[in-house]
């Protein structure tokens, strides 16, 4: 039985809102929330912390109340608030090109007082964009136009010649396999639904990765919808999916889509040797012409192998990982810093634990060296990470603690800088130019403009964000 009732009512700009009484019995037997089942779902009793479909129209909050079985849901693209840093957030996407790091989507759990329900989960604003400058550490927000994507949170987002391609996803009506394309150099942030796509397109899912090779994008596993007649690759049906008779059946899945950027063609190629197994929430990452991919969750398993793909021959080839190595995660980051290391961070481990530790994977060594760091204290999952081009990584966002913990869930805007590599004579010049400002800026307008500019830039911020 379901009993709808709409109102509208002011919220800074037209707000619309609706109360969905839903009357029955929904708890299910799960055991996460995370990879087989959509985020910001709430969980029902205290044991039960998996999160069920939604296929209410498209939203961007969600309320429950658990005695009263009632769902409040609030569809606005009303700002969270104009600060000059990003919102805490998980399951967000971030890309860099060039200086900058674009960080969009999301979500979060959100508190309100007793009167307005209390615990709510809310998907981030879809309209903006969050630009974060390495060279003056510094945030701004920027809104974007166009044919916006829904609000979203599993999504992968790749940027190519100064381009942000975002496939996939979660909101509020279930997974996407939509296609968008954002050009990140132009004054004005258009996005563009990449329609007229040839060929058999992947199922709808999320939490996959993604290898960028010769102007194509790689997608590689993920969790979805049940694969279509003609999809190569193991499909994993998760019984637990299906609560109600009007949700879709969801799996995990090992499937290659590539997707070709000049001639917008989906294809699947066949591969040799051995596969990995479908997961979902895995960690990608590309050197040269290999494929990269560690851990992720299959069923109740999170997995610490590690397999490369070689991107022209498609032939799978497995490494192997010591006993003394990272331990098996999902929900990690896998970054290139060179041509011969892969930098590995945080994820959430099958015994709910939110780690914290960060690796080097040596690729001409076949090795791991465990990477000493000063966020030992910084436990990070569905975070992001990006390598800039000063050697160095940044960590920006994701649950500092267990995610399925509901209200106790630790959403993060923190940015942590690892340094991979030393730092560059330009930058610590600049960084001792800023140290000794009382001594040296009597002489700072003998610099070029860029210089000049730049430490201004720097000098006028507080870095509330950094590390």
């Amino acid at each position: 039985m379901q009993i709808t009732f709409q109102a509208t009512q002011d919220f800074s700009s037209r707000v619309q809102v609706r109360f969905s009484l839903t009357f029955g019995w929904f708890k299910r037997s799960m055991a996460e929330m995370e990879d087989d089942l959509p985020d910001g779902m709430p969980r029902i009793g205290p044991d039960d912390d998996e999160d069920s479909e939604r296929d209410e129209d498209e939203r961007d909050w969600v309320v429950w109340d658990e005695e009263e079985e009632e769902e409040v849901v609030v569809d606005s693209d009303t700002h969270l608030s104009k600060v000059d840093t990003p919102p805490e957030r998980s399951g967000h996407i971030a890309v860099v090109d060039g200086n900058f790091m674009y960080v969009w989507g999301g979500y979060k759990v959100c508190f309100q007082n007793a009167e307005a329900m209390g615990l709510f989960e809310l998907y981030l604003p879809r309209s903006e964009m969050w630009i974060y400058s390495m060279e003056t550490e510094r945030w701004k927000m920027q809104e974007t136009e166009g044919e916006l994507p829904a609000s979203m949170s599993g999504s992968c987002g790749v940027c190519v010649d100064g381009i942000l391609y975002l496939f996939g996803g979660h909101h509020t009506n279930g997974n996407t396999n939509l296609v968008y394309r954002l050009p990140l150099r132009s004054p004005v942030l258009r996005w563009e639904k990449v329609a007229n796509l040839k060929g058999l397109a992947p199922t709808c899912k999320d939490k996959l990765g993604c290898w960028v090779y010769k102007n194509s994008l790689v997608y590689f596993g993920g969790y979805g919808y049940f694969a279509q007649e003609g999809h190569r690759g193991t499909f994993e049906f998760d019984e637990t999916s299906i609560i109600m008779g009007n949700h879709i059946a969801r799996g995990w899945n090992n499937h290659i889509h590539i997707l070709d950027l000049e001639t917008l063609t989906w294809s699947q190629p066949v591969t040799k040797g051995n596969s990995p197994s479908p997961r979902a929430a895995h960690a990608c990452a590309t050197v040269g012409n290999r494929g990269y991919v560690f851990g992720g969750r299959y069923m109740n398993y999170r997995l610490n192998d590690l397999y490369y793909i070689n991107l022209d021959t498609w032939e799978w080839s497995e490494m192997s990982v010591p006993q003394n190595g990272p331990v098996g995660r999902s929900w990690h980051s896998f970054t290139p810093v060179s041509q011969d290391h892969i930098f590995l961070f945080g994820g959430f481990t099958t015994n709910r634990q939110t780690l914290s530790d960060a690796w080097l994977y040596c690729i001409s060594k076949n090795e791991w060296k465990s990477f000493k760091h000063k966020h030992s204290e910084n436990p990070r999952l569905w975070h992001t990470t990006c390598y800039g081009p000063e050697g160095e990584v940044f960590v920006f966002g994701g649950c500092a603690n267990n995610l399925l913990s509901r209200e106790r869930a630790a959403h993060s805007n923190e940015l942590l800088v690892f340094n991979v590599q030393p730092k560059t004579l330009s930058r610590l010049c600049m960084e001792a130019a800023v140290q000794h400002r009382d001594q040296l800026e009597t002489i700072w307008d003998y610099l070029p403009k860029h210089l000049l500019n730049s430490l201004k830039q720097r000098m006028s911020s507080v870095n509330t964000m950094g590390s």
